[in-house]
């Protein structure tokens, strides 16, 4: 299961429509990939997680989805997002070497810095990966800073703690000058108050991160997203105890349930 996100055309009639205020033509296409049917991971505000693990895909099953869209897709496709169904680090093998085949160019030729590769926090895997110095960029889905709170949410805390996954995120930060990106599933009363920035800001002193803010896809109402009165509170409170580029990331698709968190279908 994929999904395809439009982009904005960055330059020339573009940024002159944007700066009139008319709608952004879309230039490029960025690509939501799966690496397994359904998620062992269980994450509670999670469509995927919900699903269960059933297993982990194949190299070309991995490369086939980008084949199929990219046939299909009127402009081209220039990045690449593993944050689909499955937890990519659980299946490293296949991922890193359908990766290594996208960037190619005798393979698809989109080039390693726009394919990220996102993990909800495999620390031993997050290790290898620093130590084999791959180039593509690596995302870490944290969405709380207390471990109590993300064990909550995320059942993974419960075998790699939030001691052990920022010890492997810094040995990572060391092998590149790339900021690590920081994925924050926003929550409406859960996770978005002013101790939560406070210990962000401690949790990630010392780390060049870009903190992505998405706010939860739940389609069942258990979880809410902020409203805009709370974002914007959380944002001034990151600002102040953070103080780094913090990102509130566009998820679109809700409508047809393809949203950030929302990929579920019964698969074999």
């Amino acid at each position: 299961m994929s999904v395809l996100i439009p982009l904005p055309d960055d330059g020339g009639p573009g940024r002159q429509r944007r700066t009139a205020g008319a709608p952004a033509r879309t230039g490029h296409y960025t690509m939501c990939i799966s690496s397994q049917v359904g998620c062992a991971l269980g994450c509670v505000f999670c469509a995927t997680g919900r699903m269960g693990f059933v297993r982990n895909l194949d190299v070309w099953e991995i490369l086939d989805q980008v084949h199929q869209v990219r046939a299909e897709a009127p402009l081209p496709v220039r990045g690449i997002v593993f944050m689909g169904q499955g937890e990519p680090f659980l299946n490293y093998d296949n991922v890193i070497r359908a990766a290594r085949i996208l960037c190619a160019p005798a393979g698809f030729g989109i080039g390693a810095k726009p394919i990220t590769i996102s993990t909800a926090g495999i620390a031993p895997a997050i290790r290898r990966y620093a130590a084999e110095r791959w180039k593509f960029r690596l995302a870490i889905s944290l969405t709380a800073a207390d471990t109590q709170k993300r064990r909550s949410l995320m059942p993974i805390e419960k075998k790699y703690d939030l001691d052990e996954l920022m010890a492997a995120v810094r040995e990572y930060a060391a092998t590149t000058t790339q900021r690590v990106m920081i994925e924050y599933v926003a929550i409406r009363g859960v996770n978005c108050g002013e101790d939560d920035a406070r210990r962000l800001g401690e949790l990630l002193a010392g780390i060049k991160v870009r903190f992505n803010i998405i706010e939860v896809n739940d389609a069942t109402g258990a979880y809410l997203p902020p409203d805009r009165d709370e974002l914007e509170r959380f944002r001034d409170a990151l600002g102040r105890h953070l103080r780094q580029p913090v990102v509130r990331r566009y998820s679109g698709g809700k409508d047809v349930h393809a949203g950030c968190g929302m990929l579920a279908a019964f698969a074999s």
